[in-house]
């Protein structure tokens, strides 16, 4: 399994950034009751049934729909800018095994998808507070409003398990919700509510920074962009200081039903989506994956979890 250290630096805005990052790394050589990542067995989720590891076809479920893909027009990335998670011979790659509407090639690992059981298990203000046990998460962060609520509450099919707000800077504190009593899905706090007071704002860096720093058990961060307006710098910024600090993460461009008109200088969000892409390609070696969404449509929810699956399943082995 791929290791590498990690740069602790402070929260991202403004920083001079490397030209490069890796965007592939699926674990981080972080230390766990003082024991060297290197030095332990990759299987440590405690309490968590085996997950299931067979090969999947990037195909849609028979529980998607017309609406849940990207419209037939929309071209595949060019093989150079493809995430091709473990398992994977890049010239072995075939059209059907890219999902649509994103980067991601589909691998063997990918699979054990179906979310069956949410449970809502804490809400905690400080990362030393969060749940204890080892079970894999799955982070999600964005700027306030870019809808984080309504993402989770589409991936689990249900309506009121993320509490959803037209006001942005709703959620503060780190939400955990376990899935399939295996794995979570974290909810962060938004960043970027231009009227939250200067408090709220430096608690907010402080104890979401040491949630990343210190969680030895991040599968990955959905870093949550909104597709309906142009590439906006604290985003950029924010994945800047994720990469710096190596810390995997997946875009999950929002907001995809909104097909705006070209006119007006207003872009449409794949053109928003290509240009963000533009300006991150400076910044990593290798390719982050991302995917569209909508929440509204359920775009891109099932191909998301496929996705999931086969980050978690490769961590767990």
């Amino acid at each position: 399994m791929l290791l590498r250290a990690r740069l602790h630096l402070h929260w991202p805005f403004q920083i001079q950034v490397p030209t490069s990052f890796p965007a592939t790394n699926l674990t981080r050589n972080r230390p766990i009751n003082t024991i060297p990542v290197s030095n332990r067995s990759p299987n440590i989720i405690l309490n968590a049934a085996k997950a299931s590891t067979r090969a999947a076809e990037a195909l849609p479920s028979k529980e998607s729909d017309a609406a849940d893909h990207p419209s037939s027009g929309a071209t595949k990335p060019p093989v150079d800018r493809l995430f091709i998670p473990p398992g994977v011979e890049r010239d072995k790659i075939k059209a059907e095994m890219i999902l649509p509407g994103s980067n991601i090639v589909v691998g063997p690992y990918a699979g054990d998808a179906k979310i069956k059981q949410v449970e809502f298990v804490k809400s905690s203000g400080r990362a030393k507070d969060c749940p204890k046990n080892a079970l894999p998460e799955i982070a999600m962060m964005g700027r306030s409003n870019v809808g984080k609520s309504s993402l989770i509450n589409s991936l689990v099919r249900k309506k009121d398990v993320a509490m959803t707000s037209k006001t942005p800077g709703k959620t503060q504190l780190i939400n955990h919700f376990l899935i399939n009593k295996s794995w979570y899905i974290v909810d962060l706090p938004g960043y970027g509510y231009a009227n939250a007071p200067d408090s709220a704002r430096t608690d907010w860096s402080t104890f979401t920074k040491g949630y990343f720093l210190n969680r030895d058990t991040i599968v990955t961060v959905l870093l949550l962009i909104d597709a309906s307006v142009p590439p906006q710098k604290m985003d950029l910024d924010c994945a800047n200081w994720l990469g710096r600090n190596n810390i995997p993460l997946t875009f999950v461009f929002t907001k995809c039903d909104k097909k705006k008109s070209g006119k007006s200088g207003v872009k449409r969000p794949e053109e928003n989506i290509k240009e963000f892409q533009d300006l991150i390609s400076k910044k990593y070696r290798e390719p982050p994956p991302w995917i569209m969404t909508s929440s509204v449509t359920n775009l891109g929810r099932d191909d998301l979890l496929l996705h999931l699956s086969q980050l978690r399943n490769y961590w767990d082995n």
